[in-house]
């Protein structure tokens, strides 16, 4: 069996916390395991700190901080030192994640230049929504120079989710390089945890339901879209307990002040604790996804794992991996009719139990092994060795 060096550059990985640095862990961790080398070139920028450890291997991954030079709000981190140990690593494989910025740019050129296969992984940035005005003209420009001639150079691209493809097609992807595969989760969160003791902890009552907003506290996400919902619904429900979690991105300050003292509504702390995050999935009945913006989030599949019924705003990728069997979709900012749709879950246990199963069922095709098997496919296509 040939073993391969792989390559993955992102601007964000490991300590930080984000879907497309959970990626390309999961899938980086999988081929080392297989015997790969696989590197790992990210910038030293864990989103709120510089990161002094530069160098270390990581469950048989060699990762890489490289110094930044410079940052573009939290959408672009600059870093260049990369290159050269691209052009002379003799990788058989450079993936490179995101689209649009610069790294992804000089990964298809060092790619070209040393003779290796370059992947690209878009991971859905295709929005101006909330974006400063410098950072929208960096994409103008990025996208439309930089970045449509590195997906000339690219072997193969990979969208997370098919809504996609008019995008990569618009500054130049071609049909037959572009190919669907969507983030992944951990098959963790298919056991079922023994002695949950999750709601005695935090002192929710048993009989009491719980409706979880789990992810970044960043405008995007609309967690203070669910604070309003929320109200909404205890105005007419009091046997229910909303419980807001995740790492704060400029919202946090703005959530504590909209929960006030509503004792139905909890923020909790953030965690990294996969045990304890299974077990507060494990809790909810409901999950709710407020977003305005979104990829894919990794949320949705850890939820259909934990077999919860889903309400969420039928965004970007969402629509294209749930309907009407897995959950409600409801249009951004429509408070009212998230509401009625939580209240419509919580009296019908039946409609509740049916999403349950379907969720069950849909969240196998998402797990991190799939998802590095087809990566791996690719990589062995493009290689001709297939």
């Amino acid at each position: 069996k040939n073993s391969m060096r792989i390559a993955h550059v992102t601007h964000e990985y490991a300590p930080a916390i984000s879907g497309v640095a959970k990626v390309v862990e999961e899938l980086a961790e999988r081929q080392a395991e297989q015997g790969n080398e696989v590197h790992v070139f990210t910038s030293d920028w864990d989103k709120t700190k510089k990161l002094k450890k530069k160098e270390e291997i990581l469950n048989k991954v060699h990762i890489h901080r490289l110094k930044h030079i410079a940052r573009i709000g939290n959408f672009s981190i600059i870093y260049i030192s990369f290159f050269p140990a691209l052009l002379n690593g003799k990788f058989d494989i450079i993936h490179s994640h995101v689209f649009g910025h610069l790294h992804f740019f000089l990964s298809s050129l060092a790619a070209k230049l040393s003779g290796a296969k370059h992947v690209h992984t878009t991971h859905c940035p295709w929005t101006d929504a909330h974006r400063s005005i410098i950072s929208r003209l960096g994409i103008l420009v990025s996208y439309n120079i930089f970045s449509r001639f590195a997906l000339k150079l690219t072997d193969k691209i990979i969208a997370i989710t098919p809504w996609e493809f008019n995008f990569i097609k618009k500054f130049g992807g071609e049909d037959k390089k572009i190919i669907n595969i969507p983030n992944g989760m951990s098959s963790g969160f298919f056991k079922k945890i023994k002695n949950n003791n999750f709601k005695k902890k935090n002192k929710i009552n048993e009989k009491n339901k719980v409706v979880l907003f789990f992810g970044r506290l960043n405008v995007t996400k609309g967690p203070d879209k669910f604070v309003e919902i929320a109200k909404l619904v205890l105005k007419q429900r009091d046997d229910v307990i909303f419980i807001i979690r995740g790492p704060d991105e400029g919202m946090k300050k703005i959530i504590q002040e909209a929960v006030k003292n509503e004792k139905n509504i909890i923020l909790m702390p953030e965690t990294r604790d996969k045990g304890e995050i299974i077990k507060m999935y494990q809790s909810a009945d409901i999950f709710v996804i407020p977003s305005f913006r979104e990829g894919l989030p990794l949320t949705l599949f850890e939820a259909m794992a934990s077999g919860l019924p889903i309400v969420a705003s039928p965004v970007n990728g969402i629509p294209f991996e749930m309907n009407q069997d897995n959950g409600f979709l409801v249009n951004y900012g429509d408070n009212k009719k998230f509401a009625e749709k939580i209240i419509e879950l919580l009296d019908n246990k039946k409609l509740r139990e049916s999403m349950r199963k379907n969720n069950l069922k849909r969240a196998r095709n998402y797990t991190w092994n799939i998802i590095a098997k087809k990566t791996l496919k690719i990589y062995n296509e493009i290689l001709g060795r297939s």
